[in-house]
């Protein structure tokens, strides 16, 4: 794996020349594509210098160790930091997803357990919001669908991040919140305190960086306009706000409400067509690849049950990578970090076992 280095560097080297180029900025998608690779690599070379570094400490102490005992006490600290420094930069020489920089469009459905469902799915998007701003990143609404009690049928935000280094990309940490999340509870609506199970499912895509990404022809388009309606199905407009889109290829429908302006709910019902389409794209690419770079961990079956949230006992459990805590309070205000390590990790993990396999 360590022989790639070598490549990296130079690579490192020619885009630091290729950012000095005022053309470059000249053109802001190019720039943001360079910006982004300039920071996956400076992270490669910083854990290969690190490494070298440690390599060479630990020679020389061994060495002067040989005439003064003194240094032999520190040969086992300098293993061990050389152990480190060669694991991180193992981590980092895994292929990375090329998304992992981007943007992200996130959907939380109601699923089985009809009201308490929709409650919950509040309170997801209540930890996806609080999660966001812990991270600096920033939340636009694009749909909401109420229901009577006040929780969401259905809630669609997009999410934007304002790192260039992909590993602290959105869709990096993002992407494998995507499945059924189950939570068992004390509905707000049971009298008797018996505890049920309901489930919550939740969407998430790479949004494109620039229209131009996917192409969509207006005549693989059918759109419709109605009126905007509210829990229950009461008509909150008195124009044909609403806009549905259907994209008769692929047979993806996008409804938008949220906006008052028709233009404007087109607007955002373009974006999350665009990324649904991005990633029904790379899903076809990926299965029609052998060496498919879909992440281990993060299938597509999106019947996938991939977390327990029980509130009885304050236990989060990921059934996909066996994290268990007992802190869902501070999870559900945003404390998602540790969950999201944990799923990071174990894609390492299969990653770097994959590798070692192949080898």
């Amino acid at each position: 794996m360590f022989e790639s280095v070598q490549t990296l560097i130079d690579e490192h080297r020619a885009v630091q020349e290729e950012l000095s180029d005022p053309a470059v900025h000249a053109d802001a998608s190019r720039a943001k594509r360079v910006n982004r690779r300039y920071a996956e690599l400076s992270r490669i070379v910083a854990a290969y210098d690190a490494w070298r570094e440690s390599e060479e400490d630990l020679a020389a102490a061994r060495e002067l160790a040989k005439e003064d005992a003194a240094f032999a006490e520190e040969v086992p600290a300098l293993e061990q930091r050389l152990a480190d420094t060669q694991e991180k930069l193992r981590r980092l020489l895994i292929p990375r997803d090329p998304d992992d920089a981007r943007d992200v469009i996130l959907e939380i459905k109601a699923g089985e357990g009809g009201a308490e469902s929709a409650l919950f799915a509040a309170d997801l998007l209540r930890m996806y919001l609080q999660y966001a701003a812990s991270r600096g990143w920033k939340t636009e609404l694009l749909e909401r669908n109420e229901s009577d009690l006040g929780g969401y049928k259905d809630v669609q935000i997009a999410i934007k991040g304002s790192s260039t280094d992909p590993a602290q990309g959105v869709w990096a940490h993002l992407k494998y919140e995507g499945g059924v999340h189950r939570v068992q509870r004390v509905p707000a609506t049971e009298s008797q305190g018996r505890i049920h199970t309901s489930t919550t499912g939740v969407l998430v895509f790479p949004e494109v960086d620039e229209p131009e990404e996917v192409q969509i022809d207006p005549n693989d388009l059918k759109i419709d306009v109605f009126r905007s309606s509210g829990p229950g199905g009461q008509s909150v407009n008195t124009t044909d706000s609403a806009v549905r889109i259907t994209h008769v290829p692929s047979g993806i429908v996008v409804s938008m409400q949220n906006e008052k302006s028709q233009l404007q709910n087109r607007e955002a019902g373009m974006r999350v067509l665009r990324a649904r389409l991005l990633a029904k794209q790379q899903e076809e690419r990926d299965a029609a690849a052998s060496d498919a770079r879909r992440s281990q961990i993060r299938g597509m079956d999106r019947s996938e049950r991939i977390r327990t949230y029980n509130f009885p006992e304050n236990r989060i459990a990921d059934h996909r990578t066996g994290y268990k805590a007992y802190n869902l309070d501070q999870v559900m205000d945003g404390a998602l970090g540790p969950l999201v390590d944990s799923a990071i990790a174990a894609d390492e993990e299969a990653q770097l076992a994959a590798v070692g396999s192949e080898g």
